[in-house]
């Protein structure tokens, strides 16, 4: 993978007429590098650059609606300087945040989203990172950059971190601006899982109106209660909880404000395809680029700091990203008291469920949560009794089927007592997990209500 660090040359994001300004430092194709006010014509941009220099005059020479997601990090007015050691102490990375007064800061920002707003497409998106320092200034900056109206989201990215000796409340988060240039903007829904205080053997079941206006559960003409078919999650909201990087994360730099890349990860597949341009005026340390090339996007970053370009250079040529167990297995497993339960259900893609006794979870097939609930047979329980338990707390919402799993530490006598026909019919056994595991679809879509 090449990377060129030019002064404002972009094969597909600049003027053709534009050319180096002041003097470059060039990587070639083979890893050259040259200094020069014009690089080498035998140097042919790629869809990957590095910009250093100021980034208002970078995003000048940009062509007009060039890219697809303009993502912001700029400095917060913390009015200091921002300072940070690698974890060896080998090299300390630092900015400068200050200034003269918010009408300073808030006309710097101004310009340079004027320019970020001429280079988004019309579908495009930009995604302004700040914190409680000036963020009600940034969000009037952006109101007259991109227009009120094509505001979409004020983002709460929160996080746990160490605790704080100073007077007042701890400090947790921090704010994500979400404005597009249009309203015809690129937007790719994310569904979460459902929060455990939700009871999910409910949300099946279709609601409708009564005549004073209050919501009741629908039922057929049988009095059956009638079912969605299917359910994808809950969309993703405005708070985001991802972990924030802790000092042994195998992608810390050593780089102050440095963000994780799951952070990244998720702004960029909420508003581009592969393919598409993501720009980052701010760079850093480079963890939207690397982000960005992680998810097959073109990208283009700008740093004043030959520092952090060098930085984003050596990230670029081998990008790490830490993986987040909380996200990885969600909130449940570390609420669910049985750890075995929980990894059972995970291993054959059901969603847990809270607060039901004979309910573990729903499967979840094609990413999509099917009403065909799941019990993990227990050691001190009979096939018989988890199947009792399993029928009785479904019967009432007419799921079928409804899949036991059989363990091998579970006891294997009786079968349930059930004297229901149709009991018989929806309760599918799993005795071959494995067999399970490799084809779900077989278990479930052979009963009757899944065709």
């Amino acid at each position: 993978m090449t990377v060129l660090v030019v002064f404002f040359r972009h094969s597909d994001l600049f003027d053709s007429g534009c050319g180096a300004v002041g003097s470059a430092l060039v990587w070639g194709t083979r890893g050259h590098r040259f200094k020069s006010g014009h690089p080498d014509q035998n140097i042919h941009p790629e869809n990957q650059v590095l910009i250093h220099g100021d980034c208002l005059t970078g995003l000048k020479w940009m062509k007009e609606e060039s890219a697809d997601l303009v993502y912001l990090d700029p400095p917060f007015f913390t009015r200091k300087k921002q300072s940070l050691k690698t974890r060896d102490n080998s090299k300390e990375y630092s900015f400068e945040d200050a200034w003269e007064s918010i009408g300073e800061y808030a006309r710097y920002i101004g310009e340079r989203l004027e320019e970020c707003r001429r280079i988004l497409k019309s579908s495009g998106s930009v995604f302004l990172h700040c914190d409680r320092s000036a963020s009600h200034h940034l969000r009037v900056a952006l109101d007259e950059a991109f227009g009120s109206r094509n505001f979409r989201s004020e983002i709460v990215w929160t996080y746990r971190r160490w605790s704080n000796a100073k007077k007042g409340l701890l400090n947790r988060h921090q704010i994500i601006h979400f404005y597009s240039k249009t309203p015809d903007f690129k937007f790719n829904p994310v569904y979460e899982s459902y929060s455990p205080t939700t009871n999910i053997d409910q949300i099946f079941q279709k609601r409708t109106r009564t005549g004073n206006g209050k919501t009741a559960y629908k039922k057929t003409d049988d009095g059956n209660y009638e079912l969605v078919e299917r359910k994808k999650g809950v969309p993703l909201s405005d708070v985001w909880e991802i972990p924030y990087l802790n000092p042994k994360a195998k992608e810390r730099t050593g780089y102050p404000t440095q963000k994780p890349v799951l952070l990244l990860e998720r702004i960029i597949e909420l508003v581009t395809d592969e393919g598409d341009t993501v720009v980052d005026p701010f760079c850093g340390s480079g963890t939207t680029l690397v982000a960005a090339k992680l998810l097959n996007r073109k990208f283009a970053g700008i740093d004043i700091s030959e520092d952090a370009i060098e930085l984003t250079r050596r990230r670029l040529r081998n990008p790490l990203k830490s993986e987040s167990e909380l996200l990885k297995n969600g909130k449940m497993a570390y609420l669910n008291r049985d750890d075995r339960i929980v990894e059972l259900l995970n291993e054959i893609g059901a969603v847990p469920v809270r607060r039901n006794r004979g309910i573990d979870g729903f499967l979840k097939i094609d990413g999509e949560m099917l009403p065909v609930p799941v019990r993990i047979q227990r050691p001190n329980e009979t096939v018989g009794e988890a199947g009792d338990r399993l029928l009785s707390a479904s019967r009432r919402n007419g799921f079928a089927p409804r899949i036991l799993v059989k363990t091998d530490n579970g006891k294997s006598t009786s079968t349930p007592d059930s004297q229901d026909p149709n009991d018989e019919r929806d309760l599918v056994i799993v005795e071959d997990l494995r067999d399970f595991r490799a084809d779900r679809k077989k278990y479930v879509f052979r009963h009757p209500e899944n065709k």
